[in-house]
């Protein structure tokens, strides 16, 4: 991953590696890795981007009037599947989605984000260089593969063998993600029993994003090897804590990172602060795209690390935003509250958006909150400045609309199918009667 590769040297690749198969993987606006799996024989065809595909059958793509596209796959994600069987192995290109006449697809997500890194080179930057850590849930499979809520570990944070039973899933994982080229910079159990955490190298925005979604299709791959089921559902289980997502952002001009100062307050540029205040400016209304789902936003309340509240701090971990020590050309802004279930590409794009407006307006930050919010009561956090992250997915929806920045971001087609399909998710689960409700009421009234 990384390398460039040719025509030439894919088929060269594939004859040494015994291929077979080709997977031309792309996703969908929620987030789904959708695929479609052609023969060698059809290898050409795919190069020559002349292979079709119904989008009528994918969400958020188009009606069925207007169903055919096409997939154009990406030759440098070009990579062999070291799991697949040595009798005739698999390999994927990772596509972007054109209409039948050859233009982009404004549907698409990895166009979308592409889209809005032209924006930012407009404004003289090169790069936007994002590091992630998504944390995930490993569970029990029962005796017909199917997931239960049985975790393979009651281990905790840092934790090793024999409390943290996932350490072998964990270290597989890390093994085929190194053989498939990625640079592993940690992994670890995490909080909360049967959670975990594996850190890769940060990259640019595009490649990244691709990443985020190889690795969610290694570990499942490689947990159901391990007869275990890997979530990266937000918050599986109450009481413990919740898979966050964080994402570490910076802009680079040239080699030089941009948010980096040496002489400015805490080493940052007035770049990274006048960004930093654009995250923050938007944080209300991005949380739709960065938390998508029903479940996201049983994850952000008090007490168990997710960040709930917009501020920020150098050192405090408690507010949306923090600074991490790391300067020169580690300097970064974290933002905590993104959850493994955003579309890596949507997300990066929300916030992309949101940290140029600071700096095309010339934002300023508020002052940074260096003590623990959760403490604070509603009159103190209101008094410092201190803002509610949205409390349910209709509430995140209702801010979203209001964002001309953030629907430009999307762009009408994303904007308008990612609203429609949330609406009816949060009806859905609205007019549900859960389990809960039957607890506390089948026999009180």
């Amino acid at each position: 991953m990384g390398e460039r590769f040719t025509k030439e040297s894919i088929k060269k690749q594939i004859k040494e590696e015994n291929v077979k198969f080709i997977r031309l993987q792309f996703t969908d606006m929620l987030g789904t890795i959708k695929n479609v799996e052609i023969p060698l024989s059809q290898l050409d065809k795919a190069l020559d981007n002349k292979m079709m595909f119904d989008g009528s059958s994918i969400e958020g793509f188009v009606r069925i009037e207007e169903s055919d596209m096409q997939l154009h796959p990406d030759l440098d994600t070009f990579v062999v599947f070291p799991w697949t069987s040595e009798k005739g192995k698999v390999a994927r290109f990772i596509c972007d989605i054109y209409n039948p006449d050859g233009t982009p697809f404004s549907g698409c997500p990895r166009y979308n984000l592409k889209r809005n890194l032209k924006k930012m080179e407009e404004l003289g930057f090169t790069a936007f260089n994002i590091g992630t850590e998504p944390e995930f849930f490993l569970f029990k499979l029962d005796e017909n593969g199917e997931p239960t809520l049985e975790l393979n570990d009651h281990g905790g944070y840092f934790d090793l063998a024999p409390t943290d039973l996932g350490e072998n899933c964990r270290r597989d994982i890390v093994l085929e993600l190194e053989e498939m080229g990625f640079e592993i910079e940690a992994s670890h159990h995490e909080v909360a029993p049967g959670q975990h955490e594996i850190d890769f190298k940060y990259s640019d925005a595009i490649k990244h994003a691709d990443d985020i979604q190889t690795f969610k299709l290694v570990v499942k791959t490689i947990a159901r090897k391990h007869n275990l089921h890997a979530t990266f559902m937000p918050k599986p289980l109450f009481g413990v804590n919740g898979s966050g997502m964080h994402v570490n952002m910076s802009l680079f001009s040239g080699k030089e990172n941009a948010f980096f100062d040496k002489s400015g307050d805490m080493e940052l540029s007035k770049t990274a602060f006048q960004f930093l205040a654009g995250i923050l400016e938007h944080a209300t209304h991005f949380t739709a795209v960065t938390n998508p789902t029903v479940n996201s936003y049983k994850r952000l309340v008090p007490g168990y690390e997710a960040p709930c509240y917009v501020a920020w701090s150098g050192s405090n971990r408690s507010p949306l935003i923090r600074i991490p020590t790391s300067r020169g050309l580690s300097t970064r802004i974290e933002v905590r509250s993104v959850d493994p279930a955003a579309n890596p590409y949507l997300a990066l794009s929300v916030l992309l958006a949101a940290g140029l407006d600071g700096v095309e307006n010339k934002m300023e930050p508020p002052v940074s909150i260096d003590r623990n919010i959760y403490v604070m009561d509603k009159a103190e956090r209101e008094a410092n400045g201190i803002k509610d992250l949205p409390a349910t997915l209709m509430d995140a929806l209702t801010e979203l609309k209001k964002d001309e920045v953030l629907v430009e971001a999307l762009g009408e087609h994303l904007f308008e199918h990612f609203i429609e399909a949330k609406e009816i998710e949060w009806d859905m689960f609205r007019t549900t009667v859960h389990p809960w409700e039957r607890e506390q009421y089948l026999t009180n009234y």
